[in-house]
């Protein structure tokens, strides 16, 4: 139907009045301002789904990022806890060669005990002879004095005697109790390393010692392989949601592509109407920005013939960040040309339109040199503001932006869910027109507004 108002191209150019009856002007007139509003309004709820829908995708991804993350988290922890098994089950096998190690010293010690009652034993028998001999030192020294002077030498000779009998028996009594004091510790040392056969409270306080850490040590295991069945089940549940979330990714991915179409063809309804040669909201707006394309190409031109910059510095595409920017921001061999020429015409159109949100000329990737006076404010390190507020020397390579920059046709109108920063977002309509040097595509201009 809309094929039946769109005029010849050689009557006139695109936005000139098409010629209707005078009969027919009046519904002619209603019915395409009821289509464009309802394509106005049909392009504003799909730019919004589709919003919605960039903004569910992009949930979506950092959702899937994290749980894969966590999914990683969690194989890292099934990994450590078959290290503490492992390291456990070391700690069970020393402990229990340490329990033999053990029990052996405590069957050297046994032996030794026996040996120092054998000690002890050997010192009673030397301290009875010693008694023994004191006693015959004793009756031979009687004997002695009763023989006289005949027996001096000999009472002499067992005085002598029982005075080493004396002095045996004094040590022989000191080894015995020095070997008592060792038989008592080294009895009750081996009472406690030695292992019984009895039950765990009879055990000495050494095997009680090894048997806590080797209880200690099984709970650790079992501990470690509940934990391992737990992550076990978790690293499945993972699986399953990273499944889901892949599904929901791709279907998000359908529905973003389904919008993007719907969103199309509200478009081309949209230019269909502006292209019927009647008055709509829109014109204003397409005829601003297609005369405002033209003379920043011709700024453009100008600037090359008095080689104020030569056609491959206009052309520049070697962006060159910014250091410290974020959003990031670069520079070109042709910034300096678009300050001085750019805001002119950008602020010009700009002011001469209430509903205008900015108006700025873009090369073909989308790259702004110079934006709005309003936009271009140095950054202040807050992020949500910088976005906002200082959006000079970046680049808008969105869907929106390189379809304004790389359209040739005459005009194209697009609607968009504009990004603020910090959360906040604006819907827009845009109208943007090519800009071209000498014949060569070098842009074009992006004029968004309100409707």
């Amino acid at each position: 139907m809309l094929q039946l108002f769109k005029k010849p191209a050689a009557l006139s150019p695109v936005l000139a009045t098409a010629p209707v009856t005078a009969s027919s002007e009046p519904d002619l007139r209603a019915a395409v301002k009821s289509i464009s509003h309802q394509s106005a309004t049909m392009g504003r709820e799909a730019a919004e789904v589709r919003g919605q829908l960039d903004d569910a995708i992009k949930v979506s991804a950092r959702q899937a990022q994290a749980v894969a993350a966590l999914a990683q988290q969690l194989q890292n922890i099934t990994a450590a806890q078959a290290d503490i098994r492992g390291v456990a089950t070391g700690s069970l096998g020393a402990v229990g060669r340490a329990r033999d190690a053990v029990g052996a010293v405590g069957e050297e010690v046994a032996g030794i005990v026996d040996s120092l009652r054998d000690v002890a034993n050997a010192a009673g028998e030397i301290t009875q002879i010693a008694l023994q001999t004191r006693l015959v030192a004793f009756n031979a020294s009687v004997e002695a004095k009763r023989a006289g002077e005949a027996g001096r030498g000999f009472g002499v000779v067992a005085d002598a005697v029982k005075d080493l009998a004396s002095k045996v028996e004094q040590s022989s009594k000191a080894i015995m109790s020095t070997v008592g004091q060792l038989d008592s510790r080294i009895a009750a040392l081996s009472r406690e390393i030695q292992v019984k056969a009895d039950t765990v409270a009879d055990q000495g306080a050494f095997h009680k010692a090894l048997g806590d850490v080797e209880s200690g040590v099984s709970s650790i295991n079992a501990a470690a392989d509940r934990s391992r069945e737990v992550c076990e089940g978790l690293n499945g549940q993972m699986a399953q949601i990273e499944t889901e979330m892949t599904r929901s990714s791709h279907a998000l991915d359908s529905a973003m592509t389904r919008s993007e179409a719907f969103l199309k063809v509200s478009e081309h309804l949209i230019e269909l109407v502006a292209e019927c040669g009647l008055e709509t909201e829109d014109t204003p707006f397409i005829r601003a920005v297609t005369d405002a394309a033209a003379q920043i190409g011709a700024l453009l031109e100008d600037a090359v013939r008095s080689n104020a910059v030569t056609i491959a510095d206009l052309f520049d595409e070697a962006y060159r960040p910014i250091a410290g920017t974020n959003p990031a921001q670069h520079t070109t061999r042709f910034v300096d040309l678009a300050d001085r020429l750019f805001p002119q015409v950008q602020e010009r159109v700009l002011e001469a339109h209430a509903k205008a949100v900015f108006c700025i000329a873009v090369d073909r990737n989308g790259y702004v040199a110079t934006h709005n006076k309003v936009y271009c404010n140095p950054q202040r390190g807050d992020l949500a503001w910088d976005t906002a507020n200082s959006r000079y020397r970046r680049i808008f390579n969105d869907r929106t932006g390189l379809a304004s920059a790389r359209n040739e046709r005459p005009f194209l109108l697009q609607t968009y869910r504009r990004d603020m920063g910090g959360g906040k977002f604006v819907m827009l309509k845009e109208a943007a027109a090519p800009i071209t040097v000498n014949g060569r595509h070098w842009g074009g201009l992006r004029l968004a507004f309100n409707f």
